[in-house]
């Protein structure tokens, strides 16, 4: 397998448990403020992955040097988790996936100002369709609903978040040095607990600890292994392999997984209208992966 094949599958794997972390957190984005969510579940995270680098290629001192690159890459990580925990205690999950949907985008142009990466016409055009399946699919294929298009509170403040996430990802590629993904990831996620802990210190204090439900401690377990210690290493993993207008397109399946997500918690199955989107998003897709310049 090729480099940027895995690339693409690494962000299809990304994509998928990105969505999860939307299901999840809108469930418990009301019980627990997000500073102390994402305090505890960045140091849960950091002990997996810690685990992770032992027992794979191990700590070593080249990983070390210049620290600073991991404070600057989790200001930016920590901002887009920290703004989405805050987004979800108003926005509904699949409408902040339509937020996310913007996230290529805008990578796609900080990509450009930090490396220099055009957006070939293939891309552009892969892009575009994406973006008309996830909004087909965000909608439940409601042509109404897209005329009432109003961006709330949470979304927009979401939307902030996801402007960190943009400069996150071609900003891994300019900093990374030739460190493994994942000692890279834990250098990440060590800055971003140590950064959270002090700006959270008092929301920790303040948190009943032994009344929160359970929903908050599986949303900061999942959280924590599968939407932090996995999705950073995956995207890492990716972003050192492809462009990064590429690797965040896969952002566009994730209001298709919400989907699959809600379902799964309970929720209603869509109209079959809706899976119109979800094809052009696998459009969009396999112009991407045929697009490889």
């Amino acid at each position: 397998m090729g480099p940027a094949r895995a690339g693409h599958l690494a962000m299809l794997l990304f994509s998928l448990l990105v969505a999860g972390s939307f299901a999840l957190g809108a469930l418990a984005a009301n019980d627990i403020t997000p500073l102390a969510l994402n305090t505890v579940r960045f140091w849960f995270a950091v002990v997996v992955m810690g685990v992770v680098v032992a027992m794979t290629s191990g700590f070593s001192r080249q990983a070390a040097a210049a620290p600073w690159r991991y404070v600057i890459l989790a200001v930016f990580f920590v901002t887009y988790f920290v703004l989405m925990f805050e987004g979800l205690k108003t926005a509904p999950p699949v409408s902040a996936a339509a937020v996310f949907t913007l996230t290529p985008i805008l990578t796609a142009g900080f990509g450009y100002l930090l490396l220099r990466q055009m957006l070939t016409p293939r891309m552009g055009f892969a892009l575009a369709i994406g973006a008309v399946g996830a909004v087909w699919v965000i909608f439940r294929a409601d042509i109404a609903a897209i005329l009432r298009f109003e961006i709330g509170k949470g979304e927009w403040i979401y939307f902030w978040g996801c402007v960190g996430h943009a400069v996150y990802t071609p900003l891994v590629r300019k900093l990374n040095r030739g460190e493994p993904a994942v000692v890279f990831s834990f250098g990440v996620l060590l800055a971003g607990a140590i950064m959270l802990t002090a700006v959270g210190w008092s929301d920790l204090q303040q948190t009943v600890w032994r009344d929160l439900p359970p929903i908050v401690w599986i949303t900061i377990g999942y959280t924590a292994v599968f939407a932090s210690a996995a999705t950073f290493t995956l995207l890492q993993f990716a972003t050192l392999r492809l462009p990064s207008s590429k690797v965040m397109a896969y952002t566009y399946l994730t209001p298709s997984w919400v989907i699959l997500w809600d379902v799964a918690l309970g929720g209603a199955v869509p109209p079959m209208l809706v899976f119109l989107g979800v094809g052009l998003t696998m459009v969009a897709l396999v112009l991407l992966l045929r697009d490889e310049g």
